[in-house]
């Protein structure tokens, strides 16, 4: 990427701060590389900063109940809101499943699942897509050259390309919001209570992990979604 008069490639790549840094070293240790980079122990190896937030689990967890979930659009309202998107995009769509006729349509809820290996990450050419040390997928605006690659790598359809700014954007979780205690917007907007928030150890988050209810959307798609999951329906009606 060509640097403006004045900048520096320190500009466009996003520095750890201080609450990163002290999460990751409840588990890791840091070191600078050759280069200036910064490096992670995982294990036995040292690892580029955004490939090894990668191998760490989210601090929090999404679990979207999809018997509960009535599909009233509520949730995408307060997220459009939230992020001040233009008319038509949204960092959250519905996708209609099920047969109207016969009494059985429902609604699925799909936004960026913040994955473990996101696709996105790795193709990204100017490395604007990283790892949050909570494990929620950032995107770090001022170094997006808009390419697309992202949205194109994304199986879950969860970018949004804004005309104006150039940027390709999705959901980052609010967490501004939750690092500062609060929850994420849809989730106080959802009506029926379908949205569950928290962090992995808040006895109901873990209840419904560990009793396997939640579950990821297309586990097969291989990229290991790490906060978003889903209840999916009684009736054995699943994402399809």
């Amino acid at each position: 990427m060509k640097l403006r008069k004045g900048e520096t490639m320190g500009d466009y790549q996003p520095s750890i701060s201080e609450s990163e840094e002290k999460a990751l070293s409840r588990r890791t240790f840091l070191k600078v590389g050759v280069g200036g980079g910064l490096l992670v122990a995982i294990g036995s190896k040292w690892l580029p900063f955004s490939e090894a937030m990668a191998q760490v689990q989210s601090e929090y967890a999404l679990i979207i109940d999809l018997n509960k979930c009535t599909g009233c659009g509520a949730c995408t309202e307060a997220c459009n809101q939230r992020n001040d998107l233009p008319e038509g995009q949204s960092f959250i769509h519905r996708i209609k499943k099920g047969d109207e006729v016969e009494g059985g349509c429902w609604c699925l809820p799909v936004q960026c699942q913040h994955c473990q290996d996101a696709p996105c990450e790795t193709v990204c050419p100017a490395s604007a897509t990283y790892h949050h040390a909570s494990g929620v997928v950032l995107v770090y605006e001022k170094a997006c050259v808009g390419c697309k690659y992202c949205a194109v790598a994304c199986p879950y359809d969860a970018r949004v390309y804004d005309e104006e700014t150039g940027v390709v954007s999705k959901c980052w979780l609010c967490l501004d919001l939750v690092l500062g205690g609060g929850r994420p917007a849809c989730v106080d907007a959802c009506i029926p209570g379908a949205r569950i928030f928290g962090r992995r150890d808040d006895p109901e988050i873990a209840k419904l992990l560990n009793s396997g209810r939640a579950q990821p959307l297309h586990p097969e798609f291989g990229t290991k979604p790490g906060v978003v999951y889903y209840i999916f329906r009684d009736n054995g009606a699943h994402e399809g």
